[in-house]
């Protein structure tokens, strides 16, 4: 029982940061502007496809929840 709940607490954790990251997001300079990016506008329509920002952030979480899974060991 005592490893459920510290499961339950990383990952009460992780979510906090998320959302830390998440609300302050919009205040990163150049973050859903980078190369890559797509936007499509045409008349009353927008496409956004960030491909770039989500290749980085792919490459981040991979990183950071690598170096977790291994501390966790």
């Amino acid at each position: 029982m005592a490893e459920m709940g510290r499961m339950l607490m990383w990952i009460g954790a992780m979510l906090f940061v998320i959302g830390l990251i998440f609300a302050f997001a919009g205040r990163i300079p150049g973050l859903g502007h980078l190369p890559g990016d797509i936007v499509y506008r045409r008349g009353n329509f927008t496409l956004y496809a960030p491909l770039g920002t989500m290749i980085l952030l792919s490459i981040l979480l991979t990183v950071v929840l690598n170096l977790v899974a291994r501390w966790m060991r």
